[in-house]
């Protein structure tokens, strides 16, 4: 696999409140609720609604909010590609975690079942 720790770094430092934004608009487009996308988001991080909006609110970076979260045991059950890499073979585990929501955001938007995205075993 190509040498991604610039990549790697962008993504650390980003803040969870400049994407989610966009998370919400592209479920909302395709039919979704902000519920359904929160509901996806509890499964992975373990967050509250509450908790997002504090993080929210905080403007934490993607690293902070992965440290704070509570990884789903079947996270590593996530597999498929998004933007280009598989996630299963995403090597930094930041990295990881952040393309692990971004797939379950797009298979959300996608109208896959809930039963599906939320991965039991």
């Amino acid at each position: 696999m190509k040498d991604t720790s610039h990549h790697d770094e962008r993504i650390a430092n980003m803040s969870f409140a400049s994407v989610y934004p966009h998370y919400v608009s592209k479920v909302e487009k395709k039919g979704k609720t902000k519920e359904e996308l929160h509901q996806v988001i509890n499964w992975l991080t373990g967050f509250t609604d509450k908790d997002l909006d504090h993080l929210i609110a905080d403007k934490v970076t993607f690293e902070v909010f992965f440290k704070k979260a509570k990884l789903n045991p079947n996270a590593h059950l996530i597999k498929g590609v998004i933007c280009g890499y598989r996630v299963e073979e995403i090597e930094n585990p930041l990295t990881q975690k952040t393309r692990y929501l971004d797939k379950l955001v797009d298979e959300l938007a996608k109208g896959k079942k809930m039963e599906s995205i939320l991965r039991s075993s």
